[in-house]
């Protein structure tokens, strides 16, 4: 399920298209993440604790001041997701964390061929010029990149410790996969507005999750779980893209089509295996809810230390 979680998030984006050589971008910076993280991030975890957390509290930071200082912010959710995932799952089994290596790379590579497929076949329309160019919003400054860096740090950072020292973490792979997003989606908003985006995603994903669910007791098929996901994907997709460009309520949308996809298709996969995949599928909604309301909680408190500035605009 993770190949339709990472086509998810490279479609939300306003791209061109994707090419050879930015598709090998993409890729890499997925792969080479959880491969370093496995083969020494782990190891120092293990035997030198201290100096591991520091490690990992650097790479935490680094992967979300690359983004909030001006860097592709795919790129940067790439890289927290591979550190995070690797980071929790193999603390719990060298030989799951491997597997998901593997799986990740795998995917990355399925989800950039899908990609280019999808831009070879429904080719984007040239966008018209704007009469009235809209003003320019000011970069960020190094303060606010690292202001921003850290409020992202404190909303991932606490999941992934406690993940670390929670037993059975290689089967909360969907809740990393979601805490990872919740830090690129808090990046540069307001207080209220970023307590507003992770609530609504996840609302709004959990409820397309729930209904997809009961409607697969209707007729469970595989061919009826993609016909779902594909009206999941219409209905928000056009508010993804609602008018010219990218819409403002965008990344609320996005989030919550990942959410969907994060919840629902574990759970199919559950099925296949025994009788309690209900009770996983609402362990899942659980997890998120919760791992949701701790992101916001974290955003308030940090903002309420730690007050940014207002983003400036740019008068032509």
């Amino acid at each position: 399920f993770v190949t339709p979680v990472l086509l998810s998030m490279l479609l939300a984006l306003p791209l061109p298209g994707v090419g050879v050589k930015q598709g090998l971008v993409f890729v890499l910076a997925l792969v080479i993440p959880i491969w370093l993280t496995t083969w020494f991030l782990l190891p120092v975890l293990t035997h030198q604790p201290l100096v591991g957390m520091l490690l990992l509290i650097s790479g935490c930071f680094w992967c979300f001041y690359y983004s909030a200082s001006g860097g592709s912010p795919i790129l940067g959710a790439f890289l927290t997701m591979g550190l995070a995932i690797v980071a929790a799952i193999g603390s719990d089994s060298i030989d799951a964390v491997i597997a998901v290596d593997k799986a990740l790379t795998v995917n990355a590579i399925i989800a950039i061929v899908i990609l280019w497929l999808a831009y070879v076949l429904i080719p984007e329309r040239p966008v018209e010029a704007v009469a009235k160019p809209k003003p320019k919003v000011e970069p960020p400054s190094r303060e606010e990149a690292i202001r921003s860096a850290w409020r992202s740090t404190a909303i991932v950072l606490p999941v992934i410790v406690f993940f670390l020292f929670y037993a059975g973490s290689s089967s909360y792979l969907v809740v990393m996969i979601k805490v990872a997003s919740m830090g690129q989606q808090a990046e540069n908003d307001k207080t209220k507005a970023v307590g507003k985006s992770l609530l609504m995603s996840t609302l709004i994903g959990g409820i397309g999750a729930v209904i997809i669910w009961n409607l697969m007791s209707i007729w469970p098929s595989l061919i009826f779980l993609t016909l779902l996901v594909i009206l999941g994907g219409l209905i928000m997709g056009r508010k993804i893209f609602e008018g010219q460009g990218m819409h403002a309520g965008a990344g609320v949308w996005s989030y919550a089509f990942l959410t969907m996809l994060v919840i629902v298709v574990p759970a199919v996969l559950d099925g296949v295996n025994g009788d309690a995949a209900g009770a996983k599928f609402f362990d899942r909604i659980a997890m998120m809810a919760w791992a949701t309301l701790y992101g916001v909680a974290a955003v308030y408190v940090f903002d309420a230390f730690w007050r940014g500035k207002e983003p400036k605009t740019i008068k032509e």
